[in-house]
């Protein structure tokens, strides 16, 4: 809150990602530190980019696929690049908010079907639209409200507005004939949203079987896990869907009740509350229960620390910005299966936040020394 008041216009800044330290008018000897360790931390990623295509699989032959997070059709090639085995998460949100209206239906199919098509023969998850709440605001999407977070968002705003919601799962469904596309709900609290929203998609499936349009009629449909409710409920969901993506980003903020961009109680934020895991693995068993696909895709998929963990969770794969796949594929290709399940139940045990990335932490620094002198370990 008092940067301002410390940095003037002018100032020389060093400003460490890692440790979260800012150093302002640095001496001539911090400027040379700094930039020898930015130097090491540049040859480390390059030494690890290399291995990025290499399959993420356990020294005990446990299998685990890693894919990416993107927001526009510009980062596709980056995330093949990173060594990204599909996207995991398309945020369709961009095209709605860079001009005035909507977008037309012909729009949004040419943005899914290149995407598809330079990703083919590997997989790409939509997320339909989520406007509203802390991700966006737009006088096209939603009036003002007191809690943006809890109010007319995601499937709740296109259950509402249906015309616009069939314009996008038209072009969704356009798309998935040329790759394999895959769809998915954001917000889904309930068995009732989530069958009002496949209603809808049944009746654009008609219309393009009437209209003879060629679309893929066996396109998976999923859900993103990140209201409490959709926790609680995931043995039902499970059965009326075809796969889970653990959305964590909004089920730590609305399970811790956090909001997530108020600097003031972001301490709060705590992937490694002992609640959280709990409700991952939770999710993780509805879907082995139902046998169905089960990822995750929010932050915690890219955290290094939190990599163990996911593993010994049992999750099918993580999806995180393409940066962070080629370290997250290191990780996984040294942390034996049987490791993270024994690291697992030892944390399952624990009963605080700070005891859980305590224990980790120790567990990381053995297996990976060379992450705390990179500034990828926070103390």
């Amino acid at each position: 809150e008092r940067a301002t008041a410390l940095v003037q216009d002018g100032d020389l800044l060093i400003v460490d990602g890692g440790s979260g330290v800012v150093v302002i008018n640095p001496e001539d000897s911090d400027i040379i530190l700094y930039q020898e360790r930015k130097l090491r931390l540049q040859k480390y990623k390059s030494s690890i980019a290399r291995m990025s295509h290499l399959p993420a699989e356990t020294p005990d032959g446990h299998r685990i696929f890693i894919n990416a997070n993107i927001e526009f059709l510009e980062e596709v090639t980056a995330a093949k690049d990173y060594g990204g085995e599909g996207i995991g998460l398309y945020r369709t949100e961009f095209l709605y908010l860079r001009g005035k209206g909507f977008p037309e239906e012909e729009e949004l199919f040419e943005d899914y079907r290149e995407v598809v098509e330079i990703m083919q023969p590997a997989p790409v998850s939509i997320r339909t639209l989520d406007l509203g709440g802390d991700k966006f605001a737009s006088e096209i999407a939603i009036s003002e409200e007191n809690n943006p977070a809890l109010g007319l968002r995601a499937i709740r705003f296109c259950l509402r507005e249906p015309e616009i919601f069939k314009t996008q799962l038209r072009a969704i469904l356009r798309a998935s004939a040329f790759g394999k596309l895959r769809l998915m709900f954001p917000m889904i609290s309930g068995l009732q949203e989530l069958l009002e929203a496949k209603a809808i998609l049944d009746q654009v499936r008609d219309d393009l079987t009437r209209e003879h349009i060629p679309f893929d009629n066996a396109m998976k449909v999923g859900i993103m896990v990140e209201i409490p409710s959709a926790v609680v409920m995931a043995d039902i969901l499970a059965h009326h869907v075809d796969f889970f993506s653990i959305g964590t980003n909004d089920l730590i903020q609305y399970a811790l009740a956090i909001d997530r961009v108020n600097e003031h109680v972001a301490y709060m934020y705590q992937p490694f509350h002992p609640a959280i895991l709990r409700m991952i693995q939770q999710v993780v068993a509805a879907a082995r229960n139902a046998g169905i696909q089960v990822s995750l895709c929010g932050e915690m998929a890219g955290d290094p620390l939190c990599i163990s963990i996911l593993l010994g969770i049992g999750l099918d794969g993580l999806s995180m910005n393409a940066r962070a796949i080629p370290l997250v594929k290191k990780m996984v290709r040294a942390i034996p299966m049987l490791q993270a399940r024994s690291d697992l139940q030892k944390i399952m045990l624990l009963n605080t936040a700070k005891e859980v990335r305590t224990y980790i932490l120790q567990q990381t620094r053995k297996i990976f020394p060379e992450l705390e002198e990179r500034g990828y370990l926070l103390n």
